[in-house]
């Protein structure tokens, strides 16, 4: 299968240090490699609604929930670039990721089959030094993957706080040169590391 990126930008401000250091990862992939770009904040989704127990979900045909659906089923990775936003995802991914619990339920879709073995990556700027605090991040992302039986490729962390500032973060430019050339292993809760 050919690979093809969907890159999700979950920042409230465009070209952000987050974005700024997913484009220098992509800029590594190969020119086959499909890419595909969606910022939240320009295709921004409706709040969640959880219908479990209320109603049948129905396929989205238009609008931004359907463009991301249809993005989402096509990518055979899926990068999350979101600051670290209180120590997690911004609240435009949270929401994105909350829409997969509709397309879990969503009859004829196999959401959680398609996805399977399928990999997330994250891309993330942070103000810290310290890269723990990015670590509620980190298992967000990792625990979804698992859930859903993908592949995850860790998360790419950058310094910067003011616009451009990532930039200077020498060290996460240069992770950012092989971050998707590595081998991304198939996402494990923490409970199952051993």
């Amino acid at each position: 299968m050919t690979r093809r990126f969907l890159f999700v930008l979950g920042s409230a401000r465009s070209d952000g240090n987050t974005e700024l250091l997913a484009r220098r990862a992509a800029e590594q992939l190969p020119t086959e490699v499909e890419q595909r770009w969606i910022d939240l904040t320009h295709h921004p989704l409706p709040d969640f609604e959880d219908l479990r127990h209320d109603s049948d979900h129905v396929r989205p045909t238009e609008g931004n929930v359907a463009l991301l659906l249809d993005a989402t089923l096509a990518a055979t990775d899926v990068v999350i670039a979101s600051p670290l936003y209180w120590y997690a995802v911004s609240a435009q991914t949270k929401r994105y990721l909350d829409h997969w619990s509709g397309w879990l339920r969503t009859p004829g879709l196999d959401f959680k089959a398609t996805m399977a073995g399928r990999t997330l990556w994250g891309v993330t700027a942070l103000a810290h030094e310290e890269p723990e605090v990015a670590d509620p991040l980190v298992g967000t992302l990792n625990n979804s993957a698992a859930y859903m039986g993908m592949r995850f490729g860790g998360v790419l962390l950058g310094n910067g706080s003011k616009p451009g500032d990532v930039l200077k973060d020498t060290e996460a430019l240069a992770r950012a040169k092989t971050f998707f050339a590595q081998e991304a292993p198939l996402a494990r809760f923490p409970y199952e590391a051993g």
